[in-house]
């Protein structure tokens, strides 16, 4: 057995049995992020699970420098963990669950791959529906002692559940748009969709890019979660949390 399938059999046994992935041989971590992803792909396809889409991090240079990452990065989202809000999730089944408000889109038509990349307009215009959400991460790699990137990448990038809310009406200036996160009524965090790449249509921009770049690209139907706006919170389990998007409804999840 290759180290890239002997740590996609191991990531795809710890993902079905919702636990840390725990002393992970050296040698099994991929050497850069085009093999921790195509590990994250083999992951994918051992669980067999109905996709989702993907989610993107590490969208603004603080991020990435928590993360260690020299690039934003993408992982692969599935459709059994995904809720509309309000959401009940179980924080005892959850693996060091992190809250984050993010902007979602959904794709409207295939982006495949191709020899020259996507434009920010061509990308704009496959775009079907804007919604408010958030991404409730997990990672299988245990943070202590903090891992290498890459055994994250292959994680599927530290995907987990995602709480969809209501539509974002076109023509808002998603950029402008003020975002917070408040937990059992109190506003934690605080942000704008500038945390994302400047734009989050960006961020969007930037996966069918890195996706081209790896001979495949995005599907119509696919949700992307472009990336947090407000930066990542610990919930703890009896809490509310409120990811607030302007005006709009929030979107709301309890972890009991």
């Amino acid at each position: 057995m290759t180290p890239a399938e002997d740590l996609a059999q191991r990531l795809a046994a710890a993902r079905r049995d919702g636990r840390h992935l725990r002393d992970l041989p050296p040698d099994l971590v991929p050497a850069d992020a085009d093999a921790a992803y195509r590990v994250q792909d083999r992951v994918a396809a051992l669980l067999g699970w109905a996709p989702l889409g993907w989610k993107i991090a590490g969208t603004n240079p603080v991020m990435r420098e928590r993360l260690r990452q020299p690039e934003p990065i993408l992982g692969r989202s599935f459709a059994p963990f995904l809720r509309d809000s309000p959401a009940v999730l179980e924080h005892a089944t959850l693996v060091d669950p992190i809250v984050e408000a993010e902007i979602v889109f959904r794709i409207a038509r295939d982006l495949p791959p191709r020899g020259t990349p996507w434009t920010r307009d061509e990308v704009l215009a496959a775009v079907a529906e804007v919604r408010c959400g958030t991404e409730v991460a997990e990672c299988r790699i245990p943070m202590d002692p903090r891992p290498a990137f890459t055994a994250i990448l292959a994680d599927g990038s530290g995907n987990g559940h995602y709480v969809l809310g209501a539509a974002i009406p076109p023509g808002t200036d998603l950029a402008a748009l003020p975002v917070q996160v408040a937990v059992n009524g109190t506003v934690r965090r605080t942000g704008t969709g500038a945390e994302v790449m400047g734009d989050p249509i960006m961020a969007v921009v930037w996966l069918a890019n890195r996706r081209n770049g790896l001979g495949d690209g995005l599907r119509a139907g696919e949700i992307v979660s472009s990336g947090t706006c407000t930066g990542m919170l610990a919930p703890r389990p009896g809490d509310s949390v409120e990811a607030r998007f302007g005006d709009l409804p929030p979107v709301r999840v309890t972890f009991t």
